[in-house]
């Protein structure tokens, strides 16, 4: 039905032609991509800042819920959208509503409008990773797109370094505003170069769109979303809000169901879920994206509050994943080619298994360096096992379904942060106040941890009151390390279940 250019794979008169426009394309989608990836770092770095010009503490952590809900939401839409009309049009699309909510996001005057823009910011973010991961896998052939996603991956451990770093630099020296429109020269590059040298031949047809699937679908994940992120903060987990969008969420998941079984191209093609090696990957992924909020979240708490080491430290401690995680992906590479699919994504779940129980084992005693040692097992794990996921789903299917397919993969991940942050988060504060109110007897709250995290309020605090809090933080942290090492070895157990044979 549709096809890129054939690819040119067999073509011998066109292979200059196309090798040069396969590197524009990579480099064009490369800056799209990083685009994407440092704003999670760039903004958190100013956050302080922001929150200081516009007010409103109270939302803070809505200015990143509301980037993660659009873009979770969307992602699916996108990848079915780029299955239909082709990849071009969507990507280029995405970028330019993720332009339109930078610049607003630069404008703002209120903390109210820096979320509503940062909605649109989101929206438009929900096209760019996918597509972009859909396109390598569209351009290069199988034995290519292993040394490629390397190349991709390393954008993340590029953007993990530089991010903090340029958006202290735009804090201190011009204007947070600067954070947001930072994006603009990049993301019109990249525009540039995918529609100079990306060519697909799309069949012209008229398309049945599932537009009652792709309603039924963003009501019912943002609906759930909304529940992960208040739950068990602002809501109480069995308030009639949290009850009540649930109920929503399972309501339009099951008409969304009902809804695809009969459209003639629907939103989400199941059949593609019938397929071994997709089904193992994205379940992974659900489990991987739960370790990787675990670490990403609490281990800073852990190394500032307890081992009493600096942010600078703190933030080390995490940067690890970040190097380990491309070097991963740039060896899985040759070992998929040599070894397969399976047995590189089991080394990478005995690497996350590793690093879950260097996290479960962690002590103030064993320091910092012991922590980012984690860290980079961990990385190392995620690299194996997402580079080989995203070579193995895009050979299982074809053009036709590689977008939904590569979008459903992330999402998953997108899914397991956001399950991640709300299971793990909940576990620390029912931890940290039943240690309190044990121990401390009703002397200190949950609120009292944040004492721990700023040198001069720590230094405050009486040496029993101190000790209280950071053994109470230690047992509590060991708790939702041990839950993060049990998701590691279920996601071991599933890649055990990946086949032998491959496509």
């Amino acid at each position: 039905m549709v096809q890129l250019d054939k690819r040119k794979v067999e073509s011998k008169d066109s292979t200059e032609k196309k090798i040069t426009k396969r590197g524009f394309v990579l480099a064009s989608v490369m800056l799209a991509m990083f685009m994407a990836a440092i704003e999670a770092t760039i903004v958190a770095t100013a956050m302080p800042a922001i929150v200081g010009d516009l007010g409103g503490f109270s939302l803070y952590s809505w200015v990143f819920s509301a980037y993660l809900l659009m873009n979770s939401v969307t992602v699916l839409i996108y990848g079915k959208l780029s299955d239909l009309f082709g990849r071009k049009p969507i990507i280029i699309m995405g970028i330019l509503i993720f332009l339109v909510g930078s610049i607003l996001c630069g404008t703002v005057k209120t903390m109210e409008m820096l979320i509503l823009f940062r909605f649109i910011q989101g929206f438009g973010a929900g096209a760019v990773m996918p597509i972009a991961t859909t396109i390598v896998g569209d351009i290069y052939t199988k034995e290519e797109r292993s040394k490629i996603q390397g190349y991709l991956s390393s954008v993340w451990g590029i953007s993990a370094v530089m991010g903090p770093a340029l958006g202290g630099i735009l804090v201190e020296y011009v204007s947070w505003r600067f954070v947001f429109w930072i994006n603009v020269p990049l993301g019109i590059l990249a525009m540039i170069g995918i529609w100079l040298f990306l060519h697909e031949n799309v069949e012209k047809k008229k398309h049945d769109i599932d537009y009652p699937g792709a309603i039924l679908l963003t009501v019912a994940i943002s609906s759930l979303m909304i529940v992960l992120v208040e739950g068990g903060t602002n809501w109480p987990w069995t308030s009639s809000q949290t009850i009540g969008m649930f109920g929503i969420s399972l309501l339009a998941f099951i008409l969304f169901v009902l809804q695809e079984r009969r459209a003639k191209e629907p939103m989400m093609p199941f059949a593609i879920w019938n397929n071994q090696s997709i089904l193992i990957a994205n379940l992974v992924s659900l489990t991987t994206g739960i370790i990787l909020i675990g670490l990403s979240s609490f281990l800073p708490t852990f190394v500032q509050g307890v081992m009493e080491e600096s942010p600078i430290i703190a933030g080390f401690t995490l940067t690890t994943m970040s190097i380990g995680w491309p070097i991963a992906s740039t060896l899985a590479g040759k070992l998929l080619l040599k070894i397969g699919f399976r047995n590189t994504s089991l080394i990478g779940g005995l690497f996350l298994v590793c690093g879950g129980r260097k996290f479960a084992t962690l002590s103030p005693e064993l320091g910092p360096i012991y922590a980012a040692a984690g860290s980079f097992f961990v990385g190392i794990g995620m690299g194996l096992t997402s580079t080989a996921f995203i070579v193995s789903i895009q050979s299982s299917v074809n053009w036709e379904h590689r977008g939904i397919a590569t979008a459903s993969n992330m999402f998953m991940r997108n899914l397991g942060n956001t399950i991640g942050a709300a299971l793990l988060g909940g576990i620390l504060n029912s931890q940290i106040q039943l240690y309190l109110t044990k121990e401390g007897k009703g002397v200190a709250s949950v609120d009292s941890v944040n004492s721990l995290l700023k040198h001069k309020d720590r230094e405050q605090l009486t040496e029993s009151h101190k000790e209280l809090l950071q053994e109470g933080l230690t047992v509590s942290l060991h708790t939702v390390y041990y839950v993060v090492l049990l998701f590691a070895m279920i996601s071991l157990m599933l890649i055990i279940f990946l086949p032998r044979k491959e496509s």
